[in-house]
């Protein structure tokens, strides 16, 4: 088999592959982060690159998603392309996308008691009298000057450096402990710091705040896409790629530590602290994330009966995942609920304490999937659907993430007007954008009760006449024209296609579905819930009434809608700094009930019901 050179510009940088790869692998093994929204299959046309050799036959799905005029100039899906000789590339030299991550969520009081506890001692000094062993000796130091604390065990790693530290350090040391166990020794007094750093792994996001665990307060903040999206937009995506290559599930944890090692590189940079003063991890996701993070198969929870390899919390050395924190430190993942309910959405109930509640509350997190709980301090129950990646715009045809250049809230009055993240020219349309103009369809009546897209011989009502030029054709159907292609900043016109609409269609009904499946099984009616929580960036930056009138979420809860943020991330940060909060995670984890919509009778009903407008 021959090898064949790639040459990436500018930058002149080269790699060698085999013959018969793709450019899809080739930006993989060259440690290039570029997305494949759909996995690299050929499905969502978005893994656009520029060829510098034209003479390349384009692929069948290549025509289907390219137009000639960029086929010419010698964009390729780089998921399509076999390298069968030496292939130059032209990577984007525009400035990186910044995206609209969200950080930052509703908090509330907790009382601080860190999951790492420090405590500096003096230990007495053996003699001939008393040849009393190291270990019994910093025990009896550390019960007579706390009495309370629990340190019983040492880990052979704390016990190795042990008789070093005491004696370099005059008989003075800080030793660290976790619950009952020293798992770390340090010379002299170094209780004057002790951080910890909560991440939320998100399929989309990865978001890390840096935490002063004796004071609970926020040092920093720092956020990245999550490496793992060129594997796939979606946990599905990222399963059977897990699946389908040996070294897949290495492969996207390595993704996902190199990435987050940066995050805690980043944070201690803004903060002026040091990584080494970083002695607690928290984490929290959902359950594929949580698998993907530790190194387990997420197989398992992707077919029938959708089993988690574990679901209670579980707590490992730092260093056994190339952390890069103190030697000692220790990393605690919050408890997953099932397997398609993980980690994340115990952090959003650990947070708003609905479990606590004598009201009744809705949480909904919207992303890839939609997870919801409904109930209060009497019965919480959850569900997840498979809202699939619309929403993050995988599939629709101008849809993007929320994005420098992502449409992301739209207006119709006398004419449409828009709003672009960072004010540029329009790149397409985030899920937030394609929220409000499904609802304006709605509202202006350009679609119909099943969301067959109109022809202006068609609308009925008056105020949709300004909106006929913007009905076009595309593949065969009614399209709706958002933005022209003299108007975008790549000279593609963003529309909103029929599939567009049946996308969004199948997202909302399994959401709208799930949350009357989540109603009847709690015995109340609509009427009963007394707020309705959005977490997640999508639901930050969503119109509520945008939802409530497409009947995403029922009309009757659209004046009870609260935002609160980035809750996973603030249960993350709680567990952190208060060791009761975590432990009540395992308490939250198994008390919330699952509903497996699959299972249920009446799901196609409630789906079939929620398609419409």
């Amino acid at each position: 088999m021959n090898n064949y050179t790639i040459t990436f510009e500018p930058g002149n940088r080269k790699i060698i592959v085999p013959e018969g790869s793709s450019i899809k692998e080739a930006l993989t093994s060259a440690g290039l982060d570029f997305d494949f929204p759909c996995g690299g299959r050929g499905t969502c046309g978005k893994c656009r690159i520029k060829v510098l050799e034209k003479n390349l036959d384009p692929t069948e799905k290549e025509l289907k998603y390219l137009e000639e005029k960029e086929l010419l100039e010698g964009i390729r899906l780089a998921c399509q392309i076999e390298i069968h000789d030496n292939i130059t590339l032209q990577l984007n030299t525009e400035k990186e996308n910044t995206h609209n991550i969200l950080k930052t969520s509703t908090e509330r009081s907790y009382s601080v008691e860190p999951l790492i506890q420090k405590v500096y001692t003096a230990v007495k000094a053996p003699t001939l009298e008393d040849q009393s062993s190291d270990f019994k000796r910093l025990k009896e130091s550390i019960m007579l000057k706390y009495p309370n604390c629990k340190a019983v065990k040492i880990k052979i790693d704390a016990l190795q450096d042990l008789p070093y530290k005491i004696r370099e350090s005059e008989q003075s040391v800080t030793v660290i402990i976790d619950k009952n166990e020293i798992i770390g020794v340090e010379q002299g007094n170094t209780t004057n710091k002790m951080l910890g750093i909560a991440f939320d792994i998100g399929t989309t996001t990865i978001v890390a705040y840096l935490m002063d665990l004796y004071t609970g307060k926020e040092l920093a903040v720092s956020s990245s896409l999550n490496p793992q999206v060129k594997f796939g937009a979606d946990v599905i995506s990222r399963t059977s790629y897990a699946n389908q290559n040996e070294d897949g599930i290495k492969t996207m944890q390595d993704a996902l530590l190199k990435i987050m090692n940066k995050l805690i590189d980043n944070t201690v940079e803004i903060s002026g602290l040091s990584r080494k003063d970083i002695y607690a991890i928290t984490v929290v996701g959902n359950t594929c994330m949580h698998h993907l993070f530790l190194g387990l198969t997420p197989r398992y929870i992707a077919a029938a009966p959708y089993v988690p390899v574990i679901s209670e919390t579980i707590e490992l050395d730092a260093f056994k995942l190339n952390f890069n924190i103190n030697k000692a430190g220790k990393v605690f993942v919050l408890p997953n609920i099932a397997g398609f309910v993980g980690a994340d959405t115990v952090a959003v109930v650990l947070a708003t304490e609905m479990d606590k509640s004598k009201d009744i509350k809705l949480a909904i997190d919207i992303g890839t999937n939609g997870e919801m709980v409904l109930g209060s301090s009497k019965k919480l129950v959850s569900c997840s659907t498979a809202a699939g990646p619309a929403f993050e715009g995988a599939q629709i045809s101008s849809g993007m993430r929320g994005a420098s250049g992502a449409i992301d809230h739209i207006r119709f009055g006398e004419a449409l007007t828009y709003t672009v993240i960072d004010n540029e020219k329009p790149k397409g349309i985030c899920g937030s954008g394609l929220l409000d103009i499904i609802a304006c369809f709605v509202e202006f009546g350009i679609i119909n009760k099943r969301g067959k897209i109109l022809s202006p011989d068609k609308f009925t009502n008056p105020a949709a006449k300004a909106y006929e030029n913007h009905i076009i054709s595309y593949d065969g159907a009614n399209a709706f024209l958002v933005v022209p292609e003299s108007e975008t900043s790549h000279g593609r016109p963003i529309m909103i296609t029929q599939d567009d609409v049946t996308s969004l269609q199948l997202a909302k009904g399994s959401i709208a579905a799930g949350i009357k499946i989540l109603i009847d099984k709690c015995g109340v009616n609509i009427d009963d819930i007394n707020e309705v929580l959005l977490a997640g960036a999508f639901g930050n930056y969503m119109d509520p009434h945008s939802a409530c009138m497409i009947g995403l979420i029922p009309k009757e809860l659209e004046s009870k809608i609260r935002m609160v943020g980035n809750a996973a991330g603030t249960g993350a940060k709680l567990a952190l700094v208060s060791r009761s909060e975590y432990e009540h995670s395992n308490t939250i984890a198994s008390s919330v009930k699952y509903v497996e919509l699959a299972a249920e009778q009446s799901f196609n009903k409630a789906f079939a019901k929620g398609l419409q407008f």
